[in-house]
């Protein structure tokens, strides 16, 4: 693995030798092993067993397919250097649990270091804004080669995103906070289970998101609260009208300028 810079693009740290055109792989888990073994083959990973079992927990607990055909894997894991990505691309399509049913063309994997704070806010959110124009989609869809795909990838760049908008799956800090909550009532093998999934979602996620939910939920019993017409649930006061706008249909982290809790969009609201 190569370090990470705060000013980069994703063909920095990609090759062709990391994109495979046409996947093999009829499923998920074969998919996965298929990217690792790139990952492998270059000396970028160290333990690919340890790396495909992460990965494949991290998708039981949440499915890293984020829509219209693109799944992004990833996995915070202590092992070899600094980030490794690895990118295939399925023809036929492969079933990833998408959240809105559609199989994934489109498999960009990512390995990075927990010793780099920050590191996956970055990436998700120079991926995040290119993946969600339909125009690049369809260029990386019909990319003809690796060589077409590559150059299609070479334009993400890779950057910090706002100071009051935290890009880290907002639905993984409000599952943290189910599972902490289930975990004050929970004992034996059940509570054992509770703190294996609060753990992943602990790892990736940056220290500094991580300390500031503890502090939240050691002050009022919970650090998560839904936008539900406009007014952030936990402290009943209305949030401003444009960042209200962007928590709706959104799966980033928002933070409440009253109360200071992580705001996400109200369920009713996503349905």
């Amino acid at each position: 693995m190569r370090s990470f810079s705060l000013s980069t693009h994703l063909s920095d740290y990609l090759k062709p030798t990391q994109i495979i055109y046409e996947l093999k792989a009829k499923d998920k888990v074969q998919a996965l092993g298929e990217l690792l073994d790139v990952l492998a083959k270059q000396k970028l990973i160290e333990n690919k067993k340890l790396l495909l079992t992460r990965i494949i927990d991290r998708e039981r607990l949440e499915s890293t397919a984020i829509g219209h055909n693109v799944a992004l894997p990833h996995a915070r894991v202590d092992t070899g250097g600094d980030i490794a990505v690895a990118v295939g691309k399925s023809k036929s399509g492969i079933d990833f649990d998408a959240i809105d049913d559609k199989k994934v063309h489109i498999i960009i994997l990512v390995i990075w270091n927990p010793s780099l704070p920050g590191l996956f806010n970055h990436l998700f959110a120079g991926l995040a804004q290119f993946l969600r124009k339909d125009g690049f989609r369809r260029r990386l869809f019909e990319a003809k080669n690796k060589t077409e795909l590559l150059q299609v990838l070479s334009e993400v760049e890779l950057r910090l995103p706002r100071e009051d908008r935290i890009i880290s799956r907002g639905s993984l800090l409000e599952k943290l906070q189910t599972i902490e909550i289930k975990m004050k009532k929970a004992k034996g093998s059940q509570l054992k289970q509770l703190k294996e999934q609060a753990n992943l979602i602990r790892q990736e996620l940056d220290r500094s998101l991580v300390d500031r939910f503890d502090r939240l939920m050691k002050r009022y019993g919970f650090a998560v609260s839904e936008v539900n017409e406009g007014a952030c649930q936990g402290c009943n006061i209305n949030v401003a009208t444009g960042m209200s706008s962007a928590i709706e249909g959104s799966n980033d982290i928002y933070v409440c300028e009253n109360c200071g809790k992580f705001l996400v969009a109200s369920k009713k609201k996503k349905k």
